[in-house]
């Protein structure tokens, strides 16, 4: 099995240490990762923005780098997301279809296909609010829809996470509501963004949470803008890192 490390552009400019965590965890479980130094963007923020013209050449340089790999694995449901269920910005072809289908939000490959529900290594005795993104649960079904009402409860990244000796989960309003971040909408719409983030962090604080986790840092990214400027003290993790035995 040959599994291939996508580190998303703003994971590798702000947040390298959960590139790290990402690759030293699926070390301990094993894999044999390999991470090639030519990739670059997914094409993500210029498909989402309508500009289909401008990401071709980008989808077309990952096409390039990733399809020889049995695997995609990535730390981010949105660019899992992106690749999956949105790379149309280059024409359809074998190639695009094999790494569509072969691309993994870092959870999924966890949960679905190495199937691990055990984290001996990782020890974390703290009560956290869980964030599970709006691609993540309705792009990639990681968790369930508070709006399908029948559906049977779920979520993958909760799963992953109840396998960490002495973790607590905060119960806060209005779980799988959107943070507000939205990739260029944050930048778009601002105003609501940022109201919809201050609205977020008010839930998890009042739940008693001090400690942020989610799969997705783009999510996390904002909430600790907003969190900064309502003064609420919390810390951000990404998932990986708790799974990979992050101290505090």
């Amino acid at each position: 099995m040959r599994v291939a490390l996508m580190i998303p552009c703003y994971i590798d400019t702000f947040y390298p240490r959960v590139g790290i965590a990402t690759l030293e965890l699926l070390e301990r479980l094993n894999v044999d990762v390999v991470y090639p130094a030519e990739q670059t963007c997914c094409g993500q923020p210029m498909a989402n923005s309508g500009c289909y013209n401008e990401a071709r050449a980008t989808e077309e340089h990952f096409l390039h780098v990733f399809r020889e790999y049995d695997y995609i694995v990535t730390p981010s449901g949105s660019c899992t997301h992106h690749i999956r269920n949105k790379f149309t910005a280059v024409p359809d072809s074998p190639d695009r279809r094999r790494v569509s289908a072969n691309t993994y939000d870092l959870v999924e490959f966890l949960h679905d296909i190495l199937q691990v529900r055990e984290f001996p290594w990782a020890s974390f005795e703290h009560k956290i609010a869980l964030h599970t993104s709006c691609s993540a649960i309705r792009g990639l079904k990681m968790a369930s829809m508070s709006e399908r009402v029948h559906d049977l409860k779920f979520s993958k990244p909760k799963a992953l996470l109840q396998g960490v000796r002495g973790i607590e989960f905060a119960d806060f309003e209005r779980v799988d509501e959107c943070c507000g971040f939205g990739g260029t909408f944050s930048v778009t719409e601002e105003g609501v963004a940022a109201k919809m983030g201050y609205d977020k962090i008010r839930f998890m604080s009042n739940a008693g949470a001090r400690f942020i986790v989610s799969s997705d840092m783009s999510c996390l990214m904002h909430l600790e803008g907003c969190a900064g400027r309502v003064k609420q003290e919390a810390t951000f993790l990404h998932i990986a890192e708790i799974l990979n035995g992050v101290t505090i």
